[in-house]
């Protein structure tokens, strides 16, 4: 990753009992565009009554992030639960996400 690419940020919010994940290099901002709705709100998180981040990890890349993001949203509630409650690292959510693998391949 050069110094010059902007750090992607993985994310999971609260929607009315919900969970919506998303990936972005600003997550404040992001948060604040769902929050507000119209069209820079997900369609998903514009429905939602009450919104609130629950998780947030800065996870690298956007390839990498997209991957994330993109075995964060097939996870079950209840997995998805735990890696609000548990996860707390990178590595432990690459592991989870069985990623750790392709992280390694890339690096070589």
């Amino acid at each position: 990753m050069s110094s010059d690419e902007p750090l992607w940020w993985l994310y999971l919010l609260d929607c009315d009992g919900r969970l919506y994940t998303g990936i972005s290099t600003d997550p404040q901002r992001r948060y604040q565009e769902h929050l507000h709705g119209g069209t820079k709100g997900a369609r998903f998180t514009r429905a939602a009554s009450k919104l609130t981040m629950v998780w947030l990890m800065q996870i690298g890349d956007r390839s990498l992030a997209l991957r994330a993001e993109y075995r964060l949203r097939r996870l079950r509630r209840g997995q998805k639960l735990e890696v609000i409650s548990r996860v707390a690292d990178l590595a432990t959510l690459l592991d989870l996400l069985n990623l750790n693998s392709e992280c390694q391949d890339e690096k070589l």
